[in-house]
């Protein structure tokens, strides 16, 4: 009877944790700086509209005076953590080598209204994909890192771009998280998927992919994968002894414009 009622006792406690994790889980996939940034030198302050009537404030940048315009713009779509002032190095960077840059802030970052979902990710995707369309036409290349990755390849499904770069790329978001919380049962738990591999099947731009060899974060092979799924042209580039959050700025700016335009 004893054995029996602390069976039950940890039954109970077991099914407590996994309520506070299944209620909670979102703050554990989504980290923002949720204050709006001030203005980045070389920034222009753009207002993205969502499909469900969001209004996004995002930054753009314009190729740097004295620069080529490669008249292709570069769409950034972040990863899980802090707001678009983080990214200004890569715009810069990106800027320096012609392109234009528009930095996305996902709702519920940098100032933006809402919280972060799996499908509000995509239509914020779509919100600022549109925008630069309307200004740039088919010259568009998506850059995503890390969550990020799994936005604009979920991106380049709708829309197809020019190219697609991902930065430290999970297989989907499940199997990220497993690495992490090895006990929890991930899989069934997640509401948001962030499905890479599945996508990257159907996609046949050219695609660069990069991640750190050190990554503790998004385990290494889990990009490699991603990479060995694409159904495009694809390059791999491993950056050795990198980690997840190491600055890839010049690298990516000067892969970039390697891609044929």
């Amino acid at each position: 009877m004893v054995r029996l009622r602390v069976a039950l006792i940890v039954l109970l406690v077991l099914a407590l944790i996994l309520a506070a994790v299944w209620l909670l889980q979102r703050r554990l996939i989504y980290f923002p700086d949720r204050a709006t940034p001030p203005l980045a030198p070389g920034a222009e302050p753009v207002t993205l509209h969502t499909s469900d009537d969001l209004q996004l404030g995002a930054w753009l940048f314009r190729p740097l005076s004295g620069t080529p315009n490669r008249r292709t713009a570069v769409l950034v779509a972040p990863g899980n953590a802090g707001n678009r002032l983080g990214r200004t190095p890569l715009a810069a960077a990106l800027a320096a080598e012609g392109f234009t840059v528009l930095l996305l802030d996902y709702r519920g970052y940098g100032g933006n209204p809402g919280s972060p979902s799996e499908e509000g990710l995509a239509r914020d995707a779509d919100a600022a994909r549109a925008f630069l369309a309307d200004r740039f036409g088919p010259h568009l290349i998506y850059f995503g890192e890390s969550l990020g990755a799994a936005v604009v390849t979920g991106l380049a499904t709708r829309h197809p771009p020019q190219a697609l770069v991902l930065r430290s790329p999970f297989t989907d978001l499940a199997s990220a998280g497993r690495e992490h919380y090895p006990y929890l049962p991930v899989r069934i738990m997640l509401r948001d998927n962030f499905p890479v591999v599945r996508p990257i099947r159907t996609i046949t731009v050219p695609t660069l992919i990069i991640y750190g060899t050190a990554d503790t974060i998004v385990p290494p092979e889990q990009s490699r994968t991603v990479a060995d799924n694409a159904a495009g042209p694809v390059r791999v580039l491993p950056v050795e002894g990198a980690g997840h959050n190491d600055d890839y700025s010049a690298l990516v700016a000067d892969l970039t414009r390697q891609i044929p335009q």
